[in-house]
This record gives structure tokens, C-alpha cells and sequence, in this order.
């Protein structure tokens, strides 16, 4: 199993990062497709647009946003599936585009990723 490691999209890539997969709903603002390089697109994966827009990036709402976005990853386990299967063959970096690089999706992501791979 590899590592499951979060990276902002604006953020230069680094070398070992394996399998690359944005995790954003939307495509992030002022990126061309051409110019990112990814294994996939999980839009799926992303938090609802309901819970994104109650969860607005403010900070004192993380626990709560988190909860609710676990509970809606435990809904459709088929959206995760293609980063378990990446993780389980080697390193893995979700990317998200939200300015806050300590309370956003891909940090819950990758720590419910990381429960599920028992690591």
C-alpha cells in the first residue's frame, strides 16, 4: 500500500507522488486541462454541493462538514474505489483547489482513505 498525500492544484508537483487524482467538484478556477496532470477526475468523491455550500470554508464548521461528508462517503463506496485500487498498488495525491490547506475535502478524504486501508 502507498501513501495517501494531499496537494492544492496552484501547487508545484513533486516527484513520487504516484497516481494523481483531483477530488474537487468543480474544475479549479484559472487551471487549462492541458496543463494538469492527472490520472482522473472524482468528482463524485467531492462533498455534495448542498454540504459544500452549508460547509462555506469556514473553520469552525470543519468537525462538523467532516462528519457529514464520512457519512456521505459511506453512502457510495463506489466513488473511492478507484483511489483504494491506486493506493493499494502504490502513492497517491488527491488534489483540491480550496485556499485553506488544513480545513478542506481532501484532508478528510485522505484520512477516511486512510482508515479504510487500515493505515
Amino acid at each position: 500500500m502507498g501513501p495517501i498525500e494531499i496537494r492544492r492544484v496552484y501547487d508545484e508537483a513533486e516527484d513520487g507522488e504516484g497516481a494523481v487524482f483531483l477530488v474537487d467538484r468543480m474544475w479549479p478556477r484559472g487551471v487549462r486541462k492541458a496543463d494538469l496532470k492527472i490520472d482522473g477526475w472524482l468528482r463524485d468523491v467531492a462533498p455534495s454541493s448542498d454540504l459544500r455550500q452549508w460547509f462555506g470554508h469556514r473553520a469552525e464548521r470543519f468537525a462538523e462538514f467532516a462528519e457529514r461528508y464520512r457519512r456521505e462517503l459511506d453512502e457510495r463506496p463506489e466513488a473511492e474505489r478507484p483511489l483504494l485500487e491506486a493506493a493499494e498498488k502504490g502513492p497517491v495525491t488527491l488534489l483540491y483547489s480550496a485556499r485553506d490547506t488544513e480545513h478542506n475535502q481532501a484532508v478528510v478524504l485522505r484520512d477516511h482513505l486512510r482508515d479504510r486501508l487500515g493505515g
